[in-house]
């Protein structure tokens, strides 16, 4: 199972609350682990604009105003790019199934600050991360739902609404779903 360029749908009754009604997108899966970013949950307290003051890069025309994401727990003071622009190749980004690129260096942060960076883009802090065979155990135990991630759901779907479109996106209606795994 590669999961690379798939949504992880966080199933009811997760006890862990950073990843509750969560949606991620899985940038790498393989048979070391996997590697995603949360999609809906903003860092609310934090924008574009003091990241770029934190890394002492100037403004000057960017969308300075976006959220932050919190992609997840895992190297939190490190930021990552989600994008599609195809251009975007030098220095050479994570390319991921589905048109999606990975980028995670300055320049493209100086990009967006200049207003020259990609279009969509999703800024995230953090990942998510499972070691080997955990994602897929979480998976088997009933802890996550996978979709297509489509570009409408990673960049065009408002976070408060995204657990519930995702799960709509498979034919699944939020309010049928159980905490309770079962067996059949």
């Amino acid at each position: 199972m590669d999961l690379t360029g798939e949504l992880l749908i966080a199933m009811p009754g997760t006890d862990d609350p950073l990843f509750s009604r969560s949606v991620v997108f899985i940038c790498s899966h393989s048979a070391d682990g996997a590697m995603g970013l949360i999609l809906n949950k903003p860092a609310r307290e934090l924008t574009l604009r003091e990241v770029f003051a934190r890394v002492d890069i100037p403004t000057t025309g960017g969308p300075v105003q976006r959220p932050v994401h919190f992609g997840g727990p895992v190297e939190t003071g490190r930021g990552f790019v989600l994008h599609r622009d195809q251009a975007r190749l030098a220095p050479e980004p994570s390319v991921i199934p589905g048109g999606y690129l990975l980028t995670a260096t300055k320049d493209i942060l100086e990009d967006i600050a200049a207003g020259e960076g990609p279009e969509p883009f999703l800024f995230t802090v953090g990942y998510s991360g499972w070691g080997v065979g955990q994602l897929e155990r979480e998976i088997v135990h009933n802890g996550w739902l996978t979709a297509p991630a489509t570009p409408a759901l990673v960049f065009g779907t408002d976070p408060d609404v995204l657990w519930e479109a995702a799960l709509r996106s498979i034919g699944i209606d939020p309010v049928s779903l159980s905490s309770a795994a079962g067996r059949a």
